[in-house]
């Protein structure tokens, strides 16, 4: 598995197309999970390419079926805090190699500066039925922040076959979108991120690092 912090992934040239952010909440196909979004709202936006292929990516659902959008875009301030935080854990486990430290921490929190959620290119997300309660997937989305690692990757052995079903159904309408996912956790999945082009062989990332300077307003 490719992990973020391979340095083929920084070496993956940026050519930003320059599309803004839009707010998940305007797209009704979609759920959004208001527990992580910050007081500007900034969790539940991406730019706009990728809202639109999770729009089409949820009609490609069974009826009854929903995608639930639990954080998109994200801050590098914020991005940087949660990469510490976990490095700090892992320290604290006993790994005190710096090379190995950022491996392992990039298992699940990006370096900051290739990451795909700080370039709007990134949801984690999952499945919820009408009445919007999640379908089982075999594991919580960030399950690492609660030692649950072991069900964290999308191939993760030992699922039930439900949960094994309802992660390929979201693989599915997600992958004929376009959207590749980071293996290691099954409701992580990016468009057009440097990790995107990577994985698909496009010649550069057409999404790069965004910040969000005020409402409506961005700076790449």
């Amino acid at each position: 598995m490719i992990l973020l912090s391979d340095p083929r992934v920084s070496d993956t040239p940026v050519a930003d197309c320059g599309e803004p952010l839009a707010d998940i909440a305007t797209c009704p196909a979609i759920a959004l999970d208001p527990r992580e979004r910050d007081e500007a709202g900034a969790y539940g936006r991406v730019r706009t390419g990728v809202l639109e292929r999770l729009s089409s990516a949820s009609e490609r659902l069974p009826a009854g079926v929903g995608l639930l959008v639990i954080e998109g875009h994200r801050s590098p301030a914020e991005q940087a805090r949660r990469f510490a935080l976990y490095e700090d854990r892992l320290r604290a486990s006993g790994i005190t190699d710096p090379a190995e430290l950022r491996r392992r921490t990039s298992a699940f929190v990006s370096p900051v500066e290739v990451a795909p959620h700080c370039a709007g290119a990134a949801v984690d997300l999952t499945l919820v039925d009408r009445d919007g309660v999640e379908l089982d997937m075999g594991g919580a989305v960030n399950g690492h922040r609660t030692g649950d690692e072991r069900w964290c990757p999308f191939d993760a052995p030992g699922l039930s076959p439900s949960a094994r079903d309802n992660r390929n159904l979201l693989a599915g309408c997600l992958r004929e979108e376009g959207f590749v996912n980071y293996p290691s956790e099954w409701w992580h999945w990016s468009y057009g991120d440097r990790y995107w082009a990577l994985m698909t062989g496009a010649p550069a990332a057409v999404y790069g690092p965004i910040q969000v300077l005020s409402a409506g307003s961005c700076d790449h």
